[in-house]
């Protein structure tokens, strides 16, 4: 499996990476936290780390380390526009059960 980023997000981080002016890729993880647990964790990445898992997505380099692979293989990340809310939005297969505000989740 893999993570992947869809056109719209992959652009976005491009985008940050571009503005920010230096950087290899985004790394997702995740942190424990949280109503039910685990919740998502984004930051840009300047050089990666000998056990890093790295994926290609439209182009741009998705890190993820192998702790967390094991929780969101699979997931897809996308970037949505909503009213006035903008942000990432994760598409997680493993997810069995999330909280009500939406921060954490189970696999």
């Amino acid at each position: 499996m893999a993570i992947t980023l869809t056109q719209v997000a992959a652009k976005r981080v491009q985008d940050f990476i571009n503005k920010r002016g230096r950087g290899v890729g985004l790394r997702l993880g995740v942190k424990t936290t949280g109503c039910s647990g685990l919740a998502y964790k984004l930051e840009f990445v300047d050089e990666t780390k000998s056990d890093d898992e790295i994926f290609i997505s439209h182009g741009v380099s998705v890190i993820v380390d192998k702790k967390s692979l094991q929780y969101i293989d699979g997931t897809e990340l996308d970037y949505t526009k909503e009213g006035l809310q903008e942000g990432f939005k994760f598409t997680n297969p493993n997810v069995v059960d999330e909280c009500g505000c939406g921060e954490s989740f189970t696999v």
